[in-house]
This record gives C-alpha cells, sequence and structure tokens, in this order.
C-alpha cells in the first residue's frame, strides 16, 4: 500500500512530508526530484514540496488543495497540474519563472483577476481553465467574455483549453469559432442575418494531384534495392564461413598436447 502521508485528523486530510516525496519518486534526497505525481491522495497542505528545487514536472490533480504557497521557491517548475482540487488564486506561481503548462480546470477562480499573477511568465505557452470531457471548469469560465479576457491577460499564450490560439493550426480553431457565432441567431434584432460571401478556406490549387512519378524511377530504385540486399546476403555468408573456419583452426581437439 502506497503512503499517504502524515495526517493530524481525518477532517485534516493529507500533508506532504520527506517520507512521501521520496517513496513516491524513488529519490533519497529532495533537491534530486525531477518528476512527481501526487494525484488523488486527499492532499491539503503542500508542507515540505517546496524543498524540491529541482522539480520540473508536477501532478497535484484530485486533492482538496486551497492554497500553493510552497510552490513558489519551484523555479524550475515547466509543467504543473493543478486541475480538480479548491484553489482561488495562484499567486505563488508568479515565481515559477519557468512554467510552461499549466492545467487549474476544476477550481474556484472567479475572474481573470487571479489569472494576473501568471502576466510575468513569459514561458507560459498552454493554460487550461476548463475541460468539458471531464467535466471541469471554474466559475470565470462562464463570463461571456471569458476567452478575449484571456487572451488580452496573458497574449503569450499559444494554446487555451485544449484550443491552438497562435501558430500553427491557430486558423483552423478560430475558423470554427467565427462559424459558430454567424449560426447564431441574432438578438438585437427580428430580421434574419444577412448572409456572408464564401471564401476559399485554402490557397488556389492546394487540392491538385502531385504529378505521378515515372515508373521506370520506381523500377530502378527496386532493382537497386535488389542488388543491396542480395550483397548483403553474400557478406553475410562469407562471414559465416570465415567464422566456421575460425573455430576449427581453435578447436582444443586440433590444439598439440605437451606432456611434462
Amino acid at each position: 500500500m502506497e503512503p499517504r502521508g502524515e495526517k493530524s485528523g481525518e477532517a485534516d486530510g493529507v500533508r506532504v512530508t520527506p517520507q512521501l516525496l521520496k517513496a513516491r519518486s524513488g529519490e533519497f534526497a529532495l533537491e534530486s526530484i525531477l518528476l512527481l505525481k501526487l494525484r488523488g491522495l486527499g492532499l491539503v497542505d503542500l508542507g515540505c514540496l517546496g524543498e524540491c528545487l529541482g522539480l520540473e514536472w508536477l501532478d497535484l490533480s484530485g486533492n482538496g488543495l486551497t492554497q500553493l504557497g510552497p510552490l513558489a521557491s519551484l523555479r524550475q517548475l515547466a509543467v504543473l497540474n493543478v486541475a480538480n482540487n479548491r484553489l482561488t488564486g495562484l499567486e505563488p506561481l508568479a515565481a515559477c519563472e519557468n512554467l510552461q503548462s499549466l492545467n487549474a480546470a476544476g477550481n474556484l477562480l472567479a475572474g481573470p483577476g487571479q489569472l494576473q499573477c501568471l502576466a510575468a511568465l513569459r514561458g507560459l505557452e498552454r493554460l487550461r481553465l476548463r475541460d468539458p470531457l471531464a467535466r471541469l471548469s471554474n466559475p470565470l469560465c462562464a463570463s461571456p467574455s471569458y476567452w478575449a479576457s484571456v487572451r488580452e491577460l496573458l497574449p503569450g499564450l499559444k494554446v487555451i483549453d485544449g484550443e491552438r490560439v497562435s501558430g500553427r493550426g491557430s486558423d483552423f480553431y478560430q475558423l470554427c469559432r467565427d462559424l459558430d457565432s454567424s449560426l447564431r441567431p441574432s438578438s438585437g434584432s427580428a430580421s434574419s442575418p444577412r448572409a456572408v460571401e464564401a471564401q476559399p478556406w485554402v490557397e488556389p490549387g492546394y487540392w491538385e494531384s502531385w504529378p505521378t512519378r515515372s515508373s521506370s524511377i520506381l523500377e530502378e530504385a527496386c532493382r537497386q534495392f535488389q542488388d543491396t540486399l542480395q550483397e548483403c546476403h553474400d557478406l553475410d555468408r562469407q562471414a559465416r564461413d570465415s567464422l566456421a573456419q575460425a573455430e576449427q583452426a581453435l578447436s582444443p581437439a586440433r590444439a598439440t598436447s605437451f606432456v611434462f
């Protein structure tokens, strides 16, 4: 049975201890831990977790955490999952200067103000505050301006809630959102919305087939491959013969016996 940390009572939940960290990671020194999975352990107190100064990947999802204070010392932390907890703020993460990916879905973040602490994290590229598949969200996600507010506050993000907002693939997600918006009925007017002129999705010539390669080129390539394969077989046979001759020459039965 895996260690669950130390308890001061069932109502108080589980506290992170050095023994728990060493048992879960297999490391003797806390500073040597690079990856740590503490999912679903009933944690309410991160205890000495801040002593894992080399930690780069951390999963704290499915616990009962209300604050992340000890994480402020984890300057090397790059990936953090705190989904499905009871967090009302993320302020300690402002010191995690190497943070690149954060999953905070399923918490109690009420508004964009709770994300202000992440604005200085230049390396943060992925943020998840809502996970429809797992039915996890935050109160701030219910706002109609949620998406725009997050993008304005954190312009460096490339992926929000699993959807790419910049870089390769972002055009597809933007197209889906625009299409969804255009299909919604207008609340300000009783008349039907004006049809938007269709535009091509891809550049001209995108769907044109590539010219087929000459069959003679393929035949020549196959012939060269067969010749190379045959050479490999010949070399393998020669090597086997040489090894057999060497074994016979070094056989003890052929060695000369000397009697003293």
